[in-house]
């Protein structure tokens, strides 16, 4: 599950954790920084600590503790048309600050470049940094990272039931076509 972090405090959600739980669906929270500050200016004040709520509420049930086998990954993009830090590093800072600071843990984080869509390609559109970003994304190209590209093996399904093959394609409103998804389906045995 792709999973907003301040949903989990909603009323209306308030049972969602226990039944991601339940059905032992692994995780995956957009957590743009550990700072307090950095978050709320990129996503809003408050949504840092209504983010921490919602990974307390996830490490409560078992989530990112390893014995739990309940797993709980983070995700780390740049606030702006920079290349993310190394991932291993980064992890390693995310996990040092989140336990000590706030008693948090999570199995993985995941870093990922901003892609130049939606209200970010806007933003680069209107600084005239489109093209550059554009460069910086190609010139930082491996094919070695390919094997690794969360798109490889996950999938996101939206609140309506549509499958998409990528976090991005899913904000493009590009969901795979019938049997592209009867494929994914037979792949993963899922009826």
């Amino acid at each position: 599950d792709r999973c907003n972090l301040t949903i989990l405090s909603v009323p209306e959600q308030t049972d969602l954790a226990k039944f991601l739980a339940e059905q032992e669906v692994e995780i995956i929270a957009s957590l743009p920084c550990y700072l307090e500050e950095n978050v709320d200016r990129q996503r809003g004040k408050g949504v840092f600590q209504e983010s921490l709520a919602g990974l307390r509420q996830l490490n409560a049930l078992g989530y990112g503790q390893i014995e739990s086998g309940l797993r709980l990954n983070l995700v780390f993009n740049p606030q702006g048309p920079d290349l993310p830090a190394p991932q291993a590093a980064l992890e390693a800072d995310y996990k040092k600050f989140l336990k000590e600071k706030y008693g948090i843990v999570f199995n993985q984080l995941y870093t990922l470049c901003n892609m130049p869509i939606q209200r970010f390609g806007s933003f680069l559109i209107t600084k005239g940094q489109f093209n550059s970003y554009m460069q910086l994304l190609r010139d930082a190209h491996s094919d070695d990272n390919l094997e690794t590209v969360m798109c490889r093996n996950l999938i996101s399904v939206d609140w309506q039931g549509y499958v998409y093959d990528c976090d991005f394609n899913q904000m493009l409103g590009l969901p795979l076509h019938l049997e592209t998804a009867r494929h994914i389906s037979e792949l993963f045995d899922v009826n």
